[in-house]
């Protein structure tokens, strides 16, 4: 019975804040993870933030879960010919040890599908990032005014 309770506190892991939004577990800092507002109607959002890994070894952010949308993809956007071209990432976006990796708008960025309700601002969407090495981490992304290009404090 022991083991089967250490075994189940370890499979989720909940990251623990750290600063005003950040959120850290094990060897991997998530900071101030954020999102924009949402007009009544719109059905899709983006998800940025930064994933620092200050381990020896690397991990990989395969995916993500939320009770707010349907689905929640890891996309990438980049300009090809002066149009905007959004694609799923394939495989994972790689966090090297030693190293943050960026998600921002016009690059890789977390892509919530099926919005459920609009985001408003001021509110924290429940997200449940999953890595391959560290598992499931849970954090809140905070909702920020629509136009904005960084977190806000």
């Amino acid at each position: 019975m022991k083991r089967f309770v250490s075994l189940s506190l370890v499979a989720t892991a909940i990251a623990a804040p750290i600063a005003a939004h950040d959120f850290a577990v094990g060897r991997l800092k998530i900071s101030h993870p954020w999102t924009r507002e949402t007009a009544p109607g719109q059905v899709v959002g983006g998800g940025f933030m930064a994933i620092t890994n200050t381990g020896r070894t690397g991990d990989t952010l395969l995916g993500a879960t939320s009770s707010s949308a349907k689905e929640v993809q890891l996309h990438t956007m980049s300009m090809d010919g002066g149009v905007m071209r959004m694609r799923p990432v394939q495989g994972g976006i790689p966090v090297p040890p030693g190293q943050t990796v960026t998600l921002k708008p016009g690059s890789l960025h977390i892509m919530f599908m099926g919005l459920k309700t609009p985001f408003k601002r001021g509110q924290l969407v429940p997200v449940t990032l999953r890595f391959q090495k560290t598992g499931p981490v849970k954090v809140q992304f905070k909702v920020e005014p629509v136009g904005t290009t960084q977190p806000m404090e």
